[in-house]
């Protein structure tokens, strides 16, 4: 293999490279050197993943400021003999550090699927024997003996072939297959341009030929886009960095309030072992202890909501993350385009330019000129043009069957889209092929770009040419005029970003296997020319819509042609006016300042390898954006597992794009993205629902203890209470807030800013209104019971019911900041209806059911005290619903709908 300051092997001649390699040409390598060779060089495979244990996955569900706090009240209730208090703490961590780690433990690594792309067959030639050994076993310097079909076991240098063409898609982006050649090239050619190459996990599609082997294993490209899969490692997702700010913060409030009551309570004069049980209640209360396992449900609920829109989700905590997305970089070739080639187009002489309607291999769709549709199969001269792309080609286009239900091709895709054509102006392409028998040819060849096909016909004999417009058009016996007039055509539908083909004709005498190509010269009747595209997904440009209307920005990442993915993205809605397309020469012409300038004016990174794609999306992320990626082969899989959210196509997508992504669409259908976004964003904004819920009623249970122990009182509650309250109380309310269903707005508001705290500032207005509300009818509540000469255990259990009640009242205050809790139909969600009749019976259950007694310090209060209760704590929603009211006017102001 080359040392990095040898001369790259696309730049050698065949001599060269095999002589360098110390090979023979014709016989391949001498069996004695295959020992030391593979000795050097090892086996042609990847290295193994390194797996960490699943303790280690476990242990790392522990890590954060959060767990620290309950696992350090969980301490401080262990060593006061709080026994029961810390085994609840212990039991909610545990159980939501296992939830993480099983979610961890389903993703597999990217490196898994890249190794099995070596687990084939390779044919070699050895000491001038042809055998076939396993792929593994290859090494630099064999000969590798290709034909159609076959899979490329390595990275190699042709040194022989006939009318090579290699699908290179899953590799660079290429939506078409690539005509190989032997000749050296340019050492500053790019991966996708270095036609004398051929690499590692991708597949012969047509011709046969003979290369000698560079790489293999992690010296390969896929060797290399593996090392940087492997490094690619995803940041944090913006959830998990806000719950770390706001469990630090909830640390540092916890540790001062902590303080205040035990200075309260020696200012009182209160025992000091008393005063710090209090304050480890108080803690215990501050702490959300529902909130892990809250987040973990919500993300659940949204993984099945997206597996129902075609969206498998790899990673869950991708679910909160593509909500949050600012920039999907998408893939061009079957991800915004159908990777069909398509016949959009045709020109004829006297005819001029006629449309071509439909798209895929589905042969449906009309001629059109001029918007009138033309009949095709009345017509001579369009007859005599599609046999033509019938008899010069090799493909066949299959119908829907009972294994699949698509239009397909067998052979390339090029080639496919004129029989498609053909079928679509009405002719049978097997009934065609019979009539005129095939009886010579002269291969494609890429240093000819043309192919010649002779065929018998009632008349005679007749050639069809088919191939480049600088290769075919200098044949053809046409006038000055008419030329010009042709070639003026082929600059307009290149210029649209079609692939354009010229057909002709040369009738009377067979072909000259001598003479080749130069027979034909100046006797070529002109039958047309073809445009070809991959055409747009249907439903792209709708979703590139959506996304724009939801503040955030597609970009394209393709490694076809600028021209190409510029056209494809104007046509999406992708790129507008001042946009542009950057290729991968100017890209790295660009420095990281010089690229973080323009990156705001670049919608299509054209030509890009994998490395430049990894540094596109760390572009992205420098600037604060959330990054979506999207694609489907082996060249995305970097950027896959580098981006926010990785996702990956499922119909198309190589296994190897599949194990980076956190997130799989089943139908490769670019909607199914935006769907996912949509979930993502419903997930987002109910965990915030659930967070305001939790957060006022914690707030409130230690303002009610403070408040108690500054006035004078008796703690209102016990610890065990509050954690019932926490876990238990708010856990089967907030299911509601869960599974709350989409408001319909989601996808008409920006995407959530990364630097968006947790508690956002309309959060902590409205916890500053129900936080007080809260702790004002739950303390008075004690306070006046107390007064009434109640008894402290009555008071106490009556104090207790009143605060989930307060909880049960607020849950509807959550559904949403501005709407009214009483323009939702709160009796057919059967979420809220279950979760508040389980709520009353478990707090029944726990007053009146004397072993409940025992554990949870309550007694069984009259019943006719409960009318009361719930009046008192309905004020809870009655300030809400006044601050709504407050908010709608507001808002509906003509000077706020002016501003």
């Amino acid at each position: 293999m080359a040392a990095q300051n040898e001369t790259p092997w696309h730049a050698l001649d065949v001599a060269s490279a095999v002589e360098r390699l110390a090979t023979d040409p014709q016989r391949g390598l001498d069996i004695r050197a295959l020992g030391e060779l593979r000795q050097r060089y090892g086996l042609n495979e990847l290295p193994a993943a390194r797996r960490r244990p699943l303790w280690a996955v476990f242990l790392n569900q522990f890590r954060s400021p959060l767990i620290y706090l309950l696992f350090g009240a969980a301490a401080v209730a262990l060593v006061l003999r709080e026994t029961k208090d810390a085994i609840v703490i212990f039991v909610v961590v545990v159980l939501n550090a296992l939830i993480g780690a099983y979610q961890e433990g389903r993703a597999e690594h990217a490196l898994a699927a890249l190794r099995r792309l070596a687990s084939q067959k390779a044919r070699v030639i050895r000491a001038g024997r042809e055998e076939v050994v396993d792929a593994r076993d290859v090494v630099p310097g064999d000969l590798l003996a290709l034909a159609a079909g076959d899979a490329v076991p390595a990275d190699a240098r042709v040194t022989d072939h006939a009318s090579l063409q290699i699908a290179e898609a899953a590799l660079t982006g290429e939506s078409v297959p690539v005509a190989k050649t032997t000749g050296v090239l340019a050492p500053e050619s790019v991966l996708a341009d270095r036609t004398n190459m051929i690499y590692a996990g991708t597949h012969v599609t047509a011709g046969r030929a003979r290369a000698v082997v560079v790489a293999t294993g992690p010296a390969t490209e896929i060797g290399r886009i593996a090392a940087l899969t492997e490094g690619g490692l995803p940041q944090k997702t913006p959830l998990e960095r806000r719950i770390e700010t706001f469990g630090r913060y909830l640390m540092v409030v916890a540790l001062l309030t902590f303080a205040v009551f035990i200075a309260a309570g020696l200012a009182a004069r209160i025992r000091l072992a008393d005063i710090v049980m209090v304050g480890i209640s108080q803690v215990v209360g501050l702490i959300p202890e529902g909130l892990p396992v809250a987040m973990t449900v919500a993300l659940a609920v949204g993984v099945q909501r997206m597996a129902k829109r075609r969206a498998i989700v790899r990673r869950i905590s991708a679910v909160e993350t593509l909500g949050s997305t600012t920039v999907i970089c998408s893939d061009k070739t079957g991800t915004l385009t159908r990777n069909e080639m398509t016949v959009t187009a045709i020109w004829l002489p006297g005819r001029g330019l006629l449309a071509v309607g439909g798209a895929g291999y589905a042969p449906r769709g009309a001629l059109v000129q001029d918007g009138a549709e033309i009949d095709a199969e009345s017509i001579d001269e369009i007859r005599r043009f599609a046999e033509a792309c019938v008899l010069c080609n090799d493909a066949q286009v299959v119908g829907p069957d009972d294994r699949d239900p698509r239009w397909r091709t067998l052979g390339d895709p090029t080639e496919a889209a004129l029989v498609t054509l053909a079928m679509k102006l009405g002719l049978v392409p097997d009934a065609v092929r019979a009539g005129q028998p095939r009886r010579a040819e002269l291969p494609f060849d890429s240093a000819i770009q043309m192919m010649a096909t002779q065929h018998d016909t009632a008349a005679g004999v007749r050639i069809v040419l088919k191939g480049a417009a600088e290769a075919i058009l200098p044949l053809c016996a046409l006038d000055d005029a008419r030329r010009a007039e042709v070639q003026a055509t082929v600059e307009t539908m290149a210029a649209q970003a079609l692939r354009v083909l010229v057909v002709a004709e040369v009738l009377g005498a067979p072909i000259d296997g001598q003479r080749g190509v130069a027979a034909f010269s100046a006797r070529a009747t002109l039958l047309g020319l073809v445009g070809e595209i991959d055409p747009p997904r249907d439903e792209v440009a709708v979703a590139v819509a959506t996304c724009l209307a939801a503040g955030i920005r597609p970009v394209m990442v393709t490694g076809d042609h600028k021209v190409t993915g510029l056209a494809v993205a104007r046509a999406l809605g992708i790129a507008r006016a001042g946009d542009v397309a950057v290729d991968g020469a100017e890209l790295d012409a660009m420095d990281d300042a010089a690229l973080a300038s323009a990156i705001d004016r670049i919608r299509v990174f054209a030509r890009v390898h994998p490395a430049q794609k990894l540094r596109i999306v760390e572009a992205y992320q420098r600037r604060g954006e959330v990054v979506a990626m999207t694609g489907d082969g082996v060249n995305d899989a970097p950027a896959l597992a580098r981006a926010d959210v990785g996702v990956a196509m499922g119909l198309t997508g190589t296994d190897v794009a599949k194990e980076a992504a956190k997130i799989v669409i089943t139908d490769d259908n670019f909607g199914s993205i935006v769907a996912a976004v949509e979930e993502g964003r419903v997930v987002y904004h109910n965990i915030k629902k659930a967070v305001l819920l939790l957060m006022s009623t914690s707030f409130a249970e230690v303002v009610v203890l403070l408040g108690a122990v500054m006035l004078g009182y008796p703690p209102p509650f016990a610890a065990v209470q509050i954690l019932w309250n926490n876990l238990v109380t708010e856990g089967v309310i907030t299911v509601n807030l869960i599974m709350d269903p989409a408001e319909g707005d989601e996808m008409r508001q920006p995407p959530v800013s990364p630097r968006e705290p947790l508690i956002t500032r309309m959060m902590w207005q409205r916890i500053a209104v129900m936080t007080p509300t809260i702790a004002a009818v739950t303390l008075g509540w004690f306070m006046v019971r107390l007064a009434m000469a109640i008894p402290f255990a009555i008071a106490r259990t009556e104090t207790f019911t009143l605060l989930a009640v307060c909880e049960w009242f607020n849950v509807l205050n959550c559904l949403s900041d501005r709407r009214s809790a009483f323009r939702f139909d709160v009796f057919k969600d059967r979420w809220l209806v279950a979760g508040l009749v389980v709520g009353n019976l478990l707090q029944l259950g726990i007053i009146y059911i004397p072993a409940a007694n025992s554990l949870f310090h309550t007694v069984p209060i009259p019943l006719r005290e409960a009318l009361a209760i719930g009046g008192a704590a309905s004020i809870v929603l009655w300030v809400e619903e006044l601050r709504k009211l407050i908010v709608r006017r507001h808002d509906d102001a003509p000077s706020a709908r002016r501003s």
